[in-house]
């Protein structure tokens, strides 16, 4: 039997293994610490520390190989956050916060429905985080998950580097299967990026201040070429004059206003007619719905690479608003 052979079943075997602890004589461990040492001048007993305190965990590859975006329609997908429950837990947490949010909205031109939005499918208000242990979470995918190993050894390197950096305990933070963390469940690189201290108290918590989460999200945002004041999405319909297909939905505009107006797309929209638009068309519980997204929306889904994420997150932050402003006398 040759090492590779072996090397393989072995990996097969811990893959089947519902916990198993992370193999520091793995030869892509050993390079990646080597990598770290040389690169960012990590310490490697350090690095080995942390690093033979990591689970590799079979549920975590379980969950990362289905996620609801990719095997769920839009009929399907979107109930799970359009509820009376998280509705008019998004409006308590509006009235709750509004100060904060009012302050974070005005500072960077993101609207306070988007915010809220996103915070309600992320982790609706701060209830769903995930539990598992970032650490375990990244090592598995980085080491164990060959389809996204490149990927997740970059956010591990990230993680690593804030852990030094914030001063953290590698083993304490939690978040998704994913690695991704806090209330608005940023990646190790986005908070490394785009975290902000909205508070001024020197620390940027995304796990208990709520300032920092709304600050940090409208950052992201903003980093991405928000636009203010400018519409996220519009509903459509398709008239006579459409012939071909349908385009699949892509998550970047290619057409603009008066391409898609030229074609037999009708909508409405106060943007000019060179605005970046783009067809997109989702499985409702009625039959096809179509809708123009435009630039804005396709800023959404840098957060998430997906339609029917952004989607989820523009409507339940509109009903959100709509919900806030029907309990003002």
């Amino acid at each position: 039997m040759t090492y590779r052979f072996a090397a393989g079943i072995a990996s097969l075997l811990l893959l089947v293994s519902p916990c198993h602890a992370v193999d520091l004589k793995r030869p892509e461990v050993q390079a990646f610490i080597k990598s770290m040492a040389k690169e960012h001048d990590y310490d490697r007993a350090k690095l080995r520390e942390i690093l033979g305190e990591a689970e590799m965990k079979r549920s975590i590859i379980d969950q990362i190989s289905k996620p609801a975006e990719k095997t769920l329609t839009w009929a399907e997908y979107r109930p799970i956050f359009m509820t009376r429950e998280r509705i008019n837990a998004g409006a308590v947490f509006w009235e709750d916060n509004r100060e904060a949010l009012e302050d974070i909205g005005t500072r960077t031109g993101v609207p306070i429905e988007i915010l809220v939005g996103i915070i309600g499918v992320e982790t609706y208000f701060g209830r769903i985080t995930g539990g598992h242990r970032v650490l375990d979470a990244l090592a598995t995918l980085a080491f164990y998950y060959p389809p996204r190993q490149t990927f997740f050894r970059s956010e591990l390197e990230q993680f690593l580097l804030l852990v030094r950096e914030e001063n953290m305990q590698a083993t304490a933070a939690f978040g998704s299967y994913a690695g991704a963390m806090g209330r608005p469940q940023f990646m190790p690189s986005s908070y490394r990026a785009y975290a902000v201290d909205s508070t001024g108290d020197g620390k940027r918590d995304i796990w208990n201040n709520w300032k920092d989460v709304a600050g940090s999200i409208a950052n992201y945002f903003n980093a991405h070429g928000w636009k203010s004041g400018e519409e996220v999405t519009t509903r459509a319909t398709i008239g006579s004059l459409w012939s071909g297909p349908l385009p699949e939905n892509v998550l970047r505009p290619e057409e603009t206003v008066s391409s898609l107006s030229r074609k037999g797309v009708m909508f409405a929209t106060s943007l000019s007619n060179d605005s970046a638009s783009q067809l997109l068309t989702l499985a409702g519980a009625d039959g096809d719905e179509h809708w123009v997204g435009f630039h804005n929306f396709f800023v959404i889904t840098r957060y998430n690479h997906s339609v029917m994420y952004a989607l989820a997150v523009y409507q339940l932050g509109q009903e959100i608003a709509l919900k806030v402003d029907s309990s003002v006398p």
